[in-house]
């Protein structure tokens, strides 16, 4: 009703529907964790493209296996992705003295900044307040042997009360520089800076990559500032490394706790299907192995960086691409796998299966990779790690797992209106709205099973799930179930022949 009826006529109010969309959250942003040549360190970037990775981490760079995963990621039909740079211990920026003591460091740890050459000149804005306290930094690069200008700086300012005071302007507008230490009173003379190498660090450890605390917010915890991830791949520290078992555990738990999956490379040594059966068994992920994906074998393609050279690649960043790319075809409730699912780039893989040994892999939950006339290299396996047929999970499959934790992300981002909400059955009725409606939605695309909703999937939120002692405490508990789709894994062909009618 209206606040006030003081006139006599007609009164206008509109009233809430009580429609809350839920938006699904995406399903294929994949976090890569390793070895770059330049960068932000232990931060969690976004690039949409190898074009932006070249740019911010300094593109393939040959003791980076993260570098190649990241470009195969890509080729195979990644969009967005989350990238966190580490580096080993000793790692240190390049700095650059320029004349009368003010000193530049490189906006990150490396050796990348080594051949890039710092110079100041006095060419200023003559009509600023006080031309006599600005300066210009130019930055050029030798690229076979001819002088490349990547950026110049213009009118910074020695005075800490200017807009334009040189600490705060190269940190908003330099990818190259940062002030290192105290800005001095004068401004820098005119000349070349004197230049301190940067150092790369020593290699990467596994303890670099899944610290011993959180607190640190290194490594893969980098990623708590990341608002979500959906796929997370840690490819080799370094190149000729294997990721360890326990750094596999550790990843796959913290998978768990951000309802991503995690994508486990097989070690260097699963040469043939009986030493990646051995690798399999010491996997020990425990509860947290239904969050995770074994491939086999290893990938060979080229390496632009040794003129096209074969070499040997972990599957995680492709695979990834090929997640990515299903997604956005069919639906993440289709399984990553098949004819559909090719691998770009890939010339061969370091074992060829034949359909026996597919077979004693598959059913302990080791994707195969498979290579086939015409066809090339595809993905041949759907299980996550809990798929062993002994095992009897009921998450026995990648698509299903996936479906699963896109709905569970989905609703908890989608249900935090509910929070505070008076309890009872106008709130419930609305959380079965629009729940409802959200499940609804993907029964309509194709994402259960079943012909009609009913079948398909329930949403149950009323005085049976919360009862008075749960609205006592605050609580109110909602109950969604669903059909989920499975991989026609196995195909069957009965044939037989037609007898011709005999006649009597």
């Amino acid at each position: 009703m209206p606040a006030s009826l003081t006139y006599p006529g007609v009164y206008i109010e509109e009233l809430p529907s009580g429609v809350r969309t839920i938006v699904g959250v995406s399903t294929s942003l994949t976090a890569f964790v390793g070895r770059a040549r330049k960068g932000p360190d232990n931060e969690p970037v976004p690039v949409h493209n190898f074009g932006d990775y070249d740019r911010i981490f300094g593109g393939l760079w040959e003791p980076s296996r993260m570098s190649f995963a990241v470009q195969q990621y890509f080729q195979n039909g990644g969009g967005e992705a989350i990238v966190v740079r580490v580096t080993g211990p000793n790692a240190a920026a390049a700095t650059f003295t320029l004349p009368g003591g003010l000193v530049l460091a490189a906006s990150s740890p490396g050796s990348w900044a080594d051949d890039l050459t710092v110079a100041v000149n006095h060419d200023v804005n003559p009509d600023a307040p006080d031309p006599t306290v600005l300066f210009n930094v130019e930055v050029t690069r030798t690229v076979q042997g001819a002088t490349v200008p990547v950026e110049t700086l213009r009118n910074l300012s020695v005075e800490p009360a200017s807009p334009e005071f040189v600490t705060g302007t190269l940190e908003q507008r330099s990818e190259f520089l940062e002030v290192s230490g105290n800005v001095p009173a004068a401004r820098p003379g005119i000349g070349n800076a004197t230049v301190a190498p940067g150092n790369d660090g020593d290699p990467i450890r596994d303890v670099d990559i899944v610290p011993a605390s959180r607190d640190t917010k290194q490594g893969i915890y980098a990623l708590e500032d990341a608002d979500i991830f959906n796929i997370l791949c840690l490819p080799p520290p370094n190149t000729g490394d294997d990721v360890d078992a326990p750094t596999w555990a550790s990843a796959a738990a913290y998978c768990s706790e951000r309802r991503a999956m995690l994508l486990v490379d097989p070690p260097s040594s699963s040469t043939n299907p009986p030493n990646a059966i051995r690798d399999r068994n010491a996997l020990n992920l425990g509860s947290d192995k239904k969050n995770a994906a074994l491939y086999f074998p290893r990938l060979r393609m080229a390496n632009p960086l040794k003129n096209n050279l074969i070499e040997e690649y972990v599957p995680c960043g492709a695979v990834a691409g090929i997640y990515a790319r299903t997604d956005s075809q069919r639906g993440v409730w289709k399984a990553p796998a098949g004819l559909e699912a090719g691998l770009s780039g890939v010339s061969e893989l370091t074992y060829k299966l034949t359909d026996d040994e597919n077979g004693t892999l598959n059913p302990l939950g080791i994707n195969c990779l498979r290579v086939f006339p015409l066809i090339g290299a595809v993905v041949w396996g759907a299980r996550t790690v809990d798929g062993a047929d002994a095992l009897a999970s009921e998450w026995k499959y990648v698509p299903i797992r996936r479906l699963a934790l896109f709905i569970e992300e989905s609703l908890f981002r989608g249900t935090k209106w509910v929070v505070f909400e008076p309890n009872d059955e106008p709130l419930w009725a609305q959380i079965r709205l629009n729940v409802g409606a959200f499940m609804h939605q993907l029964f309509r695309q194709g994402a259960f099973q079943g012909a009609t909703p009913r079948e398909a999937y329930f949403v149950k939120c009323d005085a049976e799930t919360t009862t008075q002692t749960d609205r006592n405490l605050g609580i109110v508990n909602i109950l969604v179930g669903f059909a989920p789709l499975k991989p026609a894994e196995f195909v069957v062909i009965k044939i037989q022949q037609i007898a011709g009618e005999i006649e009597t």
